[in-house]
């Protein structure tokens, strides 16, 4: 279904945000591009679609009910004294509590009953309460259709979407992007197969109102279609796509389809069977293409994710079969006609890696193919050792960002600086795959915090992975606000960080002045709060260049009676991004116990008494490494090993012992976040495992 009422659908929206403050009214203006007076009229909806201590999100959207309006100003006064930190979609001003939002380049113009969405983040003390009035274009809101407002005196923006052949404009207004991931690229019956619900329009309405501009949508085809020689794409499928990428389009997104794991079911078999593969991934980009070629400018198509090849003999014919695919897939669509002859196309490099061979292949193809509508893309999902959390990569440090840096620089130069437009068309860590916790809070804090100010840096699009582990698709919330608040930040600034996000302190014995290094990154520390209450320069905290260090009396003030775990968290504030928190944990040393148990998932007693594991060691009594990974003593955390906190175990698990010398005693030592370090003992004896503390 691609025509739908768009009113009825933004009720829809409406209604179906949570936990969110709402102030909706009519406001009577707009502003017409041309020197004739128009009638006037608008609905503003502000939200605080999130809040913590000291800080807040909004959205907000601006319908407008009267004439086109070509270039506006939004301007309302905060009821609390509310401060904007940084924004997204529109650039913010103030004087005071007198706030003005302004277009950005590309998001102009508001058609008649069109719409325009901004957000930001701000910071509040005492209270948060929502402005309940608004003036457009310097009209106050008074209700209804009518009135006038005074021509421009400038010539307006360029609205959106940029003009045809602008690749780079456009690529830029996709930023930020969202990928609709183990929906439509799951793979079997449908959309529900890898246990997502099925996507509504209210997910996406809640998705474009989180400030996403551009949404991928990954669509696996193998199980959804015909035999040879028509491999004709079966009709409801198609028709379910199609509706989907309406409601995106409706929405305002830019959309990104593709042919998604067909990558790896049967295209990767290309080395050995050219013909069928070609003749089969043509039919159904000659049917997708035909199927999309009325659409709007904004869908954008993409060769194929991750490609890659079973039985080649080597990197030579990888480049030659990937560009075959990619240089078919282009003219395809190309000759299908309609807007498909301008539109722009993405092409990947092999596995979508940034390695500088991988790149120099792609670069090839682009100068063969000279067309200004194609787009770059490539994956990032971290150095590998931090991504999922082995060899002891525990944290952001300066390897995992020498890393981000050099993937980034080697496509910006590649093509970036010739003008031709990258997408990251998916990002994130692969430890998120099995579970966020994977990688410890405050670092990937981090490592997303750098991520989204050096793709700003380089001219990237970034779309953020979500299979489902991000934004909750039935209850429309994010599973980890406090990750997002630093994704959505780091599209527009940078943020203050510190060395750590956690400050432990003994349960027993004198306490003492405890001290983090703050990573300011550009911005100025402008202090330390506890909720809403400001902790004082000099008696609770002090800064010396970029060491902060809390008092010995600040902390016995903040553990209290020193329960075990979280007794506090503070919010180091910085004069941009997002407030940096720090947990004031009350901790012993854990305590291992001696347990028998099956290989099949061996859990060892561990009273973790305020601590949290960071990684485990695990060696023979020669010194030579155990288990899995043997190249490194550190192993793969929530693979081979998984704290669980809530039992009061460490659970070793089948792929750990499954590559265990079966009589061979094995040293553990479990590394936590305390700094505390403990050694155990396992020896397995075929299905049977004895672990002792000494």
């Amino acid at each position: 279904m691609l025509g739908f009422s768009r009113t009825a659908k933004r009720a829809r929206m409406r209604v179906g945000l949570v936990a969110a403050t709402a102030a909706t009214l009519v406001a009577g203006t707009a502003l017409l591009a041309t020197n004739a007076q128009a009638a006037a009229g608008c609905r503003v909806t502000y939200k605080t679609a999130s809040q913590w201590a000291g800080g807040f999100t909004a959205n907000v959207d601006v319908t407008n009910l009267g004439d086109p309006v070509n270039g506006w100003s939004l301007r309302w006064t905060f009821p609390s004294g509310q401060q904007v930190t940084q924004a997204w979609n529109a650039s913010i001003s103030a004087s005071g509590a007198q706030v003005t939002a302004t277009n950005a380049s590309y998001n102009g113009a508001i058609a008649t009953n069109g719409s325009v969405s901004f957000g930001f983040n701000g910071s509040w003390s005492g209270a948060n309460t929502a402005p309940t009035s608004f003036t457009l274009n310097g009209v106050a809101c008074t209700g209804g259709v009518g009135g006038t407002t005074p021509p421009p005196t400038t010539t307006p923006p360029p609205t959106t979407p940029p003009p045809a052949g602008n690749a780079m404009a456009a690529v830029a207004a996709m930023q930020p992007g969202w990928n609709l991931g183990n929906s439509f690229d799951a793979v079997g019956a449908d959309e529900t197969a890898w246990g997502n619900p099925r996507v509504t329009e209210a997910l996406l309405d809640n998705v474009r109102a989180q400030g996403f501009n551009s949404i991928r949508i990954p669509v696996t085809w193998s199980n959804h279609h015909g035999a040879a020689p028509n491999y004709t794409i079966d009709a409801a499928w198609l028709s379910r796509v199609r509706e989907v990428v309406g409601w995106a389009l409706a929405d305002g997104f830019y959309v990104v389809i593709n042919i998604h794991h067909d990558s790896w079911q049967w295209i990767n078999t290309m080395p050995t069977d050219r013909t069928t593969v070609l003749n089969r991934y043509n039919a159904l980009w000659a049917q997708i293409a035909g199927a999309f070629k009325d659409s709007s400018s904004k869908l954008v198509f993409e060769s194929v994710n991750e490609p890659q090849f079973t039985g080649s003999s080597g990197d030579a014919q990888n480049a030659t079969l990937l560009n075959e695919l990619n240089t078919s897939f282009r003219r395809i669509v190309r000759q299908s006609g309609g807007n498909n002859a301008t539109r722009l196309l993405v092409l990947p490099t092999l596995h979508t890696s940034a390695e500088q061979a991988r790149v120099d292949e792609l670069v090839t193809t682009f100068n063969a193919l000279n067309d200004p509508n194609l787009v770059a893309t490539v994956h990032f999902y971290g150095y590998w050792p931090f991504s999922v959390n082995i060899a002891g990569g525990t944290t952001f440090d300066a390897t995992v960002q020498q890393d981000l840096t050099d993937q980034f620089d080697r496509v910006y130069h590649a093509f970036v600086a010739r003008n031709i437009p990258v997408i990251i068309g998916e990002y994130g860590l692969l430890g998120f795959d099995r579970h966020t916790g994977t990688i410890e809070q405050g670092e990937k804090l981090k490592f997303f915090e750098f991520l989204g100010h050096y793709a700003r840096s380089r001219k990237l699009t970034t779309q953020l992975w979500d299979n489902g582990q991000h934004f909750d698709r039935t209850s429309f919330g994010w599973q980890d606000p406090e990750l997002f608040a630093q994704i959505r930040s780091s599209w527009t600034t940078r943020s203050g960080t510190a060395s750590s996000d956690q400050v432990y302190v003994p349960r027993t014995g004198t306490i003492t002045a405890k001290s983090l290094t703050l990573n300011l990154n550009g911005t100025t520390f402008q202090g330390l709060r506890q909720g809403t209450t400001d902790l004082v320069n000099g008696t609770d905290y002090t800064v010396s260049g970029n060491t902060l260090t809390l008092t010995a009396s600040a902390l016995t003030r903040l553990v209290g009676s020193r329960a075990y775990g979280v007794n506090a968290n503070l919010q180091a504030r910085f004069s941009a991004g997002v407030p940096w928190r720090i947990s004031i944990i009350t901790y012993d040393p854990p305590v291992l116990g001696n347990a028998t148990g099956p290989t099949s998932g061996f859990d060892l007693p561990a009273q973790f008494r305020g601590d949290q594991l960071a990684t485990m060691e695990a060696k023979y009594a020669d010194g030579s490494n155990a288990g899995p990974q043997n190249w490194t003593s550190f192993k793969e955390f929530d693979v081979t090993f998984a704290p669980n906190y809530s039992s009061n175990t460490i659970t070793l698990k089948p792929e750990f012992f499954a590559e265990v010398n079966d009589g061979q005693r094995v040293t553990l030592t479990f590394h936590f976040w305390s700094g505390t370090k403990l050694t155990y003992h396992v020896t397995r004896s075929g299905g049977t495992v004895t672990g002792t503390v000494s």
